[in-house]
C-alpha cells in the first residue's frame, strides 16, 4: 500500500474495521512507503528530458546545415556559379577582359581580342584543332569555355591597378586557364584523323592529365555567330556540336574483351590451363558468333584468344561465368554509373544481369548487342591497367594565373578509386603486350617505345562489313607512360585504321619527351 494511499484511506472506512489497527500499520512501515512514492514519482514525464532531446534535434539540424554549407562550397557552387543563368557572370563580363585559355606549354588557344573601339572579339588561334575540348563563347559556351567561365571572368591583376581601373571607369583583364593539352600531340590527333568521323583522346595515367581530346565532324568557334544557324539545325545528321570523346556512345566491340577478360580471370584462377578449339565459329541456343573474317584460330590459350583477339573463345569465356559475378565486374569499372568528372560526359552502359538470355551473354562477352561505351571510359580503363590497378582523376586545368603569369591557383593530380588489383593489371598488361608482339596491333611493334593495346571492330548496324575501329592502349619509354584511345567510324578492324594512328601519337610523344 502507497503512502498516498494510505493518507487517503484513513479518510474513508477502514476495510478491516479497525482504522487504529490500519493506522499503526502506517506507522510501522512509513520508510517503504515514502521510497515506493519516490520511485513511482521517478516514473512521471520528466521535463529535464524533454528539453535535452529537443536540444539535441537543434544540434543534429545546426550540424546538418553546416554540412550542407561545406558541401556547397566544395561541390555545388563552381556548378552555379558557371550556370548560363546566374547573373553576376554578365555584371563581371561587364568589368572584366575574359582571360585567355592557355596550353600546358603556354600557347594561346583561346584569347579576347579588344578593338580601337573597345568591341571585344573572342578569337581561336586554332580553329577547329580544338573545337570541341577548348569550346566556344558565343551563342552560348562549351568546353572549357564553360567549365572555367567564372575563373576566366576574375582579374587577379595587381591590387593598385584593379583600383585604378575601377576609378577610370576601365575592365581590368581577367585571368589565365592553363591547360594540360598538348598542342603538337593535338595537331598529330586532328591531322592522323583525317576526314572521318570519330574521337581520339591521349592522356598520363600516373596523373590523370588529358594531353589530347579530338573529336570530328567539328566546327570553327571564330564563326559560331554567322554558322550557328546551321549547326543547330544539323541537317546533315553529322552532329557537329557533339564531342564524341566524351558524349559519343559507341559499341566497344573487341576492345571490351578486355572486360570479360578481367571478369573470367576473376572467376578462374587457373587460367592458365584455359584452351579452346576454335573453329570459325561458336553456336549456343540457336544463336552464333562468328570469328572476324571467319578466321579459324585452332586450339588455343587465353593469351592467344586475346592476341588474335578470338570472338569464338571470349564468347566461351561468356558463356561460361556466372552472369552476376560478370555484372559486377562492369560495375567495378564504373559502367551504369557516374563517373567522378570536373566536366560533362555521356555514361557508358552493359546490360549483362542474371535475367540474361544465351544472345545476350554472346553479345556481350565481345562487346555488342546493348553495349554502349565513351570513349573517354575507355581511356579511363585503359589508364588504371597502366597505372597498376589506380584510376587517377581526368582533368583538363593544370593551373590558374593573372594575366601577367603569377600563379593562382595549381590542380595537383587526385586518385579516383582503384578498379583491380595490382595482379589484375599485370595479367592484362602482358595480355595486352602479347596483341603488339604476336596479335592484331603488330603494327606497334617498335624499338622506340614498348606498345600495350587491344583493337576492336564493332559492328553498329545491320550492313554486313560496317564496322567501327577501335584501339586503346599505351606506351612506355624512357619512364614515361602514355595512353591513346581511339575510334574511326565505320573505318573496319582496329588494325587497319586505329592502330597506325595510335602510333603516330605514341611517336610523337615520345619523341617531344
Amino acid at each position: 500500500m502507497k503512502f498516498s494511499s494510505l493518507f487517503h484511506n484513513k479518510k474513508k472506512k477502514s476495510k478491516s474495521g479497525n482504522e487504529e489497527q490500519d493506522y499503526d500499520l502506517y506507522i510501522e512501515n512509513y520508510d517503504d512507503y515514502v521510497r515506493e512514492d519516490f520511485l513511482v514519482d521517478r516514473k512521471k514525464p520528466n521535463n529535464g528530458k524533454q528539453l535535452m532531446f529537443l536540444t539535441y534535434v537543434f544540434v543534429a539540424v545546426f550540424v546538418a546545415m553546416m554540412g550542407y554549407t561545406v558541401y556547397y562550397q566544395a561541390v555545388k557552387s563552381p556548378e552555379v556559379i558557371n550556370s548560363s543563368y546566374n547573373k553576376r557572370q554578365n555584371v563581371l563580363s561587364d568589368k572584366v577582359v575574359r582571360g585567355k585559355i592557355l596550353s600546358n606549354k603556354k600557347e594561346v588557344l583561346a584569347e579576347t581580342q579588344v578593338a580601337w573601339d573597345g568591341t571585344e572579339t573572342r578569337y581561336y588561334p586554332y580553329g577547329d584543332v580544338f573545337a570541341h575540348v577548348v569550346g566556344y563563347s558565343a551563342k552560348g559556351k562549351s568546353g572549357i569555355e564553360s567549365n572555367a567561365n567564372f575563373t576566366l571572368l576574375r582579374s587577379n591583376a595587381f591590387l593598385l591597378e584593379r583600383a585604378k581601373n575601377m576609378l577610370q571607369g576601365e575592365k581590368n583583364i581577367g585571368d589565365n586557364v592553363v591547360t594540360t593539352l598538348d598542342l603538337s600531340l593535338q595537331k598529330t590527333a586532328y591531322n592522323a584523323l583525317g576526314n572521318y568521323r570519330g574521337a581520339i583522346i591521349v592522356m598520363e595515367p600516373e596523373t590523370g592529365k588529358i594531353l589530347t581530346m579530338v573529336s570530328k565532324p567539328d566546327f570553327d568557334p571564330n564563326a559560331m555567330e554567322s554558322s550557328w544557324d546551321s549547326l543547330v539545325a544539323d541537317t546533315s545528321g553529322e552532329s557537329r556540336l557533339l564531342n564524341r570523346a566524351t558524349h559519343g556512345v559507341y559499341p566497344p566491340g573487341s576492345t571490351f574483351k578486355i572486360i570479360t577478360t578481367l571478369a573470367y580471370i576473376r572467376q578462374n584462377k587457373d587460367i592458365n590451363f584455359y584452351q579452346y578449339d576454335c573453329t570459325g565459329s561458336i553456336t549456343k541456343d540457336n544463336v552464333t558468333i562468328n570469328c572476324y573474317h571467319n578466321s579459324v584460330h585452332g586450339t588455343i590459350d587465353l593469351k592467344t584468344s586475346f592476341a588474335k583477339s578470338c570472338n569464338s573463345s571470349f564468347t566461351n569465356m561468356g558463356l561460361n561465368m556466372d552472369k552476376k559475378k560478370f555484372s559486377k565486374t562492369c560495375n567495378d569499372l564504373l559502367f551504369n554509373q557516374k563517373l567522378s568528372l570536373p566536366f560533362s560526359y555521356k555514361q557508358s552502359s552493359v546490360s549483362i544481369s542474371e535475367d540474361s538470355d544465351t544472345d545476350e551473354v554472346m553479345q556481350t562477352a565481345i562487346g555488342q548487342g546493348k553495349t554502349q561505351m565513351t570513349p573517354l571510359h575507355m581511356a579511363m580503363i585503359t589508364s588504371a591497367i597502366a597505372n597498376k590497378g589506380t584510376l587517377m582523376k581526368p582533368y583538363l586545368v593544370d593551373s590558374v594565373e593573372n594575366y601577367e603569369g603569377t600563379v593562382i591557383k595549381e590542380y595537383s593530380p587526385k586518385k579516383s578509386c582503384t578498379i583491380m588489383s595490382d595482379t589484375e593489371a599485370e595479367t592484362l598488361k602482358e595480355l595486352m603486350r602479347a596483341a603488339v608482339t604476336e596479335g592484331t596491333a603488330s603494327k606497334l611493334s617498335t624499338s622506340t617505345y614498348t606498345a600495350y593495346g587491344k583493337t576492336g571492330s564493332a559492328e553498329f548496324n545491320d550492313e554486313k562489313g560496317k564496322s567501327h575501329s577501335w584501339f586503346t592502349g599505351f606506351a612506355e619509354a624512357n619512364g614515361k607512360t602514355v595512353v591513346a584511345t581511339i575510334i574511326v567510324e565505320g573505318a573496319g578492324s582496329g588494325s587497319e585504321c586505329a592502330v597506325p594512328i595510335a602510333g603516330k601519337l605514341f611517336s610523337e610523344y615520345f619523341t617531344n619527351e
